[in-house]
């Protein structure tokens, strides 16, 4: 398709159905987002290198570069096809970019629909993950910084409560372990004194082994979960604006993708029409 000429308006030869304006805008669409998606793989692949990765293999699962690098990769081809199927007016590409944006706008809904009614069954995964992630809190650095900054923004201490610690081999609280942490909550649970600059990060020691009515008074004791959802609840509106930006890049996406993919359809119908009722071949 490329190469075409675009003469005057009453030229059947050179006419065009592809408009120049939804082709480049497409391109620059995808221009944009190709380009975060090689970031998010650089920072991905950084993530991975500069921590110990015999120690990450153990939990990747719940490994935050990984899931980086993942949809990195996924945008990047996606984008990728939406770029060069643009440029090269090619209608295999362009249709691989429109479906899988709408197959993943369609996951994304239903992930939606779905959580909102099985909101127990939801509730009950996430609470498997923040304990996956409880167990192998020392295993990763990146990890660990994302579970203490959890901890510190929401104000809260474990998944249900500050004993699911003990989960952690760490932090496990039974007599036979040997580690100097047992027993103890990480510092990120601790509730901040008003004058502390530096963070105390033994103040967590011990913790479990108190009262629940005790440890109050040093550190968070409501589990993350409930912490969660009660944020999600007095969110609602803002939550459901971030969902309206994801999905209206989609949206403009899907539609230029089609009305491009139909106008080079209409453009080869035309070429063909032309080669079959050309009144003078050798001309």
């Amino acid at each position: 398709m490329e190469g075409r000429r675009r003469g005057a308006p009453g030229s059947d030869e050179d006419f065009s159905f592809v408009s120049p304006v939804v082709k480049y805008l497409l391109f620059f669409f995808n221009f944009i987002f190709w380009v975060i998606s090689l970031v998010m793989v650089a920072i991905g692949v950084y993530a991975r290198v500069v921590k110990h990765a015999e120690a990450a293999l153990a939990c990747l699962s719940v490994d935050p570069a990984m899931m980086l690098m993942v949809v990195g990769i996924l945008m990047f081809i996606i984008t990728f096809c939406g770029c060069v199927g643009s440029l090269r007016e090619n209608i295999c590409l362009l249709q691989t970019f429109c479906i899988s944006l709408t197959v993943i706008f369609i996951i994304q809904l239903a992930a939606g629909i779905l959580g909102f009614i099985f909101s127990d069954k939801a509730r009950h995964k996430v609470t498997e993950m923040i304990n996956n992630a409880i167990v192998h809190y020392r295993d990763d650095a990146d990890l660990e910084n994302l579970i203490n900054y959890g901890q510190t923004e929401f104000g809260c201490c474990g998944g249900a409560t500050y004993t699911d610690w003990s989960q952690n081999i760490y932090f496990n609280c039974s007599q036979s372990n040997p580690s100097r942490e047992r027993c103890s909550v990480p510092f990120s649970c601790c509730i901040p004194s008003r004058n502390q600059v530096v963070p105390n990060t033994m103040c967590g020691q011990g913790m479990q082994d108190m009262e629940h009515n005790e440890a109050g008074n040093h550190i968070h004791t409501n589990g993350c979960i409930d912490r969660m959802v009660d944020w999600i609840h007095s969110n609602l509106f803002i939550l459901g604006g971030i969902a309206l930006g994801l999905a209206i890049p989609q949206l403009v996406g899907m539609l230029l993708s089609q009305i491009l993919i139909n106008q080079i359809n209409d453009q080869i119908k035309l070429q063909n029409y032309n080669l079959k009722h050309r009144s003078d071949p050798w001309s």
